[in-house]
């Protein structure tokens, strides 16, 4: 297999190490930049010790990469930074952002929900929304990718089968979400401290997260007019996964049948038989999705369920499967990671 150059832009980040993590196995892709401010001049072994085995570029700043042999870059950095940075990348290099840069196709509604205008308009217009298993035709033909969020993830692919079918009440969508904390970043930050979040379990977000934005982006666009589900996410003591529970109106085994045609033939999906839900620890440190279907006591009711790893699936696994795409690369190359068990 041809080996494609790459960098990773934010390395020292808990997606960034995610995405070394999988490259390093990946047979047709050879690192040969990281780029991280803070830590420049440092090994990525002395940020991340349970990556110190590998033989890898030490940490530069984005300034001092050089680029000419770069094929593809991976920017796992905040969306502000990130807008910029692709921005000012070379003309040859293909990207795919794990940031909230360029998930919003409408700049407008970008600066609504992120207090900023954008900065790079003319590149969103070319942006594709990473959700691989709806956009792959897309994303093998983009320059610019923008990952989806990860609690986006998680809803969009349990609800756009739901939505594209016509199975369920647009005005009844409820997504209750739980997440772990790795979701944050690695900041430190006061909420995030051992003694703040283990032993409990909390509602965030309250006046409305960011992710509610692409949920009534990707609803609308499969439904055809305007969709505005009940989001709330919490924050589950765990360092990694998110489990959401979503309840709809419509017949729980037509919604079954529904999930399993639209992901018949997807690799990294899988749909439980109906009455069973799926569990996070089940997808833990891998590239899987797994969805459930359980009836409601009350008929006309069903509760679905959909479970990925917030920094595999939902972020740098999710990359790097479009990655593959876009290279020209088959698709689950580098990705066929069993989950971690216990």
């Amino acid at each position: 297999m041809t080996s494609h150059k790459i960098a990773i832009l934010g390395a020292s980040g808990y997606t960034g190490a995610e995405l070394v993590r999988l490259v390093a196995t990946h047979p047709g892709l050879e690192i040969v930049a990281l780029g991280a401010d803070r830590r420049a001049g440092s090994a990525l072994g002395s940020v991340f010790p349970h990556l110190a085995y590998l033989d890898l570029p030490v940490l530069q700043r984005f300034e001092e990469i050089d680029f000419s042999d770069v094929e593809m870059v991976f920017c796992a950095l905040p969306h502000g930074t990130s807008q910029e940075i692709v921005q000012a990348l070379p003309a040859h290099v293909k990207a795919i952002d794990l940031s909230a840069g360029f998930r919003l196709r409408d700049p407008n509604i970008y600066e609504e929900w992120y207090g900023a205008p954008h900065a790079a308009v003319g590149l969103q217009e070319t942006a594709v929304y990473g959700l691989t298993e709806w956009y792959r035709d897309e994303i093998r033909a983009s320059r610019l990718v923008a990952g989806t969020g990860c609690n986006a993830a998680t809803g969009n692919l349990a609800l756009l089968p739901l939505i594209k079918d016509q199975v369920i009440d647009l005005d009844e969508i409820i997504i209750n979400l739980a997440t772990g904390v790795s979701g944050a970043g690695r900041a430190v930050k006061e909420g995030m401290l051992h003694a703040e979040v283990s032993e409990g379990y909390h509602a965030y977000a309250l006046s409305g997260h960011r992710h509610l934005a692409e949920f009534e982006q990707e609803f609308a666009r499969v439904a055809g007019r305007a969709v505005s589900p009940t989001f709330m996410p919490h924050l589950a003591p765990m360092n990694r996964g998110i489990l959401a529970t979503i309840y709809v109106t419509g017949d729980a085994d037509t919604i079954h049948t529904s999930l399993e045609k639209a992901y018949a033939d997807e690799p990294f999906m899988r749909v439980l038989p109906i009455g069973e839900a799926p569990a996070t620890r089940h997808v833990r440190g891998s590239n899987f999705c797994h969805l459930g279907v359980v009836k409601d006591r009350r008929a006309g009711r069903a509760i679905v369920f959909s479970a990925l790893d917030n920094l595999t699936k939902g972020s740098s696994g999710q990359a790097l499967q479009n990655a593959n795409l876009m290279l020209g690369i088959e698709e689950t190359a580098g990705l066929m990671l069993a989950p971690l068990f216990p």
